[in-house]
């Protein structure tokens, strides 16, 4: 199976060698980068490899050895990453930055919140919050647990192991992204195809850049048919309360936004999840049995996983210091989330995972402006997901060694390839 990659990778890829060569972007050139800048985006099995920890005790802000003409710096600190994450006005997102005036059209922008700066950032934001409320967001409860229970339905119909990522992982996230846009039904299988598409890096020099077109294109279509009649998902709801205000292109970036940022994150959360489960029988039993567990056990699988690996590269405005380190006017800053979440200065034994920990304050969702905003979302399915997974197979195992697993090689957004399990 081809890895799937995150787009932020293929805009990253190109920012750097447009900068360098003024020439546009050759996906060939990613094979200049040295092995040790891609150190924040491997694994060790579920663990950042330890040279990520090592680096972070030595220098939490230090240099990544890139060899084009950019200075890019990497934050594996924790308060050195809050520094960056909460610093709005120090350092910009703006999409523009990634593609340069050679980069890619307008067309290709993903909209968005991830990719903008205030004040467009604080307007998108403000038209989403009121959507990601506790309040609108329990009425998605009922179809979550549909959702679940009919992806549960359909494993135990599947003659021999199961993959949890291709039957579990994946389509849960998708469906309820369907549910919480307004996506037609007969829409459906389209939308799951469209997301995916947009994670392969490798399958060709513009081929991510096509996915994102064609999402949009989509998206902005769905958007045309909720204005015409609006329904109760949240482009509906923005539309019955805005109206004109918000066009159509800024409704389909945020769909998109609401996409990318909630579909393979959640989905590797899932998969991976269950992983660690199925490799701790106490922890297992505990969620099995006490409803009341969950949610520490989500909290610490979060902080432990952090399975985006890294933060939306951020953008020197001005000179300034983190860490006790000079950034230039210019530079880019990477923050190591899944560094970050390791970092002693979080509590002790962060290195394993510990279900009755008290909930600490991780950077799996970001932190500041940035934070995602549909953090309690992927809470909710999460929560409802586990629990679910554990009672309908209690005798659930693994169907091969955990070692002979596969896991993404270099990725943003960490994940299994697959995960075969026995049911009974």
């Amino acid at each position: 199976m081809v890895s799937m990659r995150s787009r932020i990778m293929t805009w990253a890829a190109r920012w750097y060698l447009n900068r360098a060569s003024k020439k546009g972007f050759d996906l060939s050139r990613m094979a200049l980068l040295p092995d040790k800048a891609l150190m924040p985006l491997k694994r060790d099995g579920l663990d950042p490899i330890p040279e990520l920890g090592e680096l972070r005790e030595q220098a939490p802000v230090s240099k990544l050895p890139i060899p084009f003409a950019v200075n890019v710096w990497l934050v594996t600190g924790y308060e050195e990453a809050k520094t960056v994450l909460g610093d709005v006005k120090g350092y910009s997102n703006d999409f523009a930055n990634l593609v340069g005036e050679h980069g890619a059209s307008a067309s290709h922008s993903p909209g968005g919140l991830g990719f903008a700066d205030p004040p467009e950032h604080t307007k998108l934001r403000k038209l989403l919050t009121p959507e990601f409320t506790m309040r609108r967001l329990s009425r998605l409860t009922p179809g979550i647990k549909a959702i679940i229970e009919q992806q549960l339905d359909e494993m135990a119909a599947v003659d021999g192991p199961v993959d949890l990522v291709k039957h579990f992982g994946l389509p849960i996230p998708s469906l309820v992204i369907c549910e919480l846009l307004g996506v037609p039904y007969d829409d459906r299988d389209d939308f799951q195809r469209l997301a995916m598409a947009r994670f392969d890096l490798f399958s060709g020099a513009t081929a991510s850049f096509g996915a994102i077109s064609e999402s949009l294109a989509y998206l902005t279509q769905v958007v045309k048919q909720q204005r015409a009649e609006p329904g109760d998902g949240l482009l509906g709801m923005i539309i019955k309360e805005h109206g004109d205000d918000v066009s159509d292109q800024e409704l389909a970036g945020l769909a998109d936004g609401v996409l990318t940022g909630g579909f393979e994150t959640t989905a590797s959360m899932l998969a991976l999840g269950a992983l660690v489960l199925l490799q701790d029988e106490d922890t297992f039993k505990l969620i099995h049995d006490d409803d009341s567990a969950v949610h520490g056990f989500v909290e610490e699988v979060l902080r432990y996983l952090t399975v985006v690996q890294v933060a939306f590269p951020r953008f020197a405005r001005e000179d300034t210091e983190v860490g006790g380190v000079r950034i230039n006017k210019g530079d880019v800053v990477i923050v190591s989330l899944s560094g970050a979440d390791r970092d002693p200065v979080l509590g002790p034994g962060l290195e394993k995972v510990d279900p009755h920990r008290t909930p600490t304050s991780h950077l799996a969702f970001g932190y500041g402006v940035h934070r995602c905003i549909g953090a309690e979302l992927a809470r909710m399915e999460l929560r409802a997901a586990y629990p679910a997974l554990l009672r309908r197979f209690p005798k659930m195992r693994l169907a091969t060694p955990a070692e002979e697993l596969t896991y993404r090689k270099v990725s943003i957004v960490y994940g299994l390839e697959d995960l075969p399990v026995l049911l009974d």
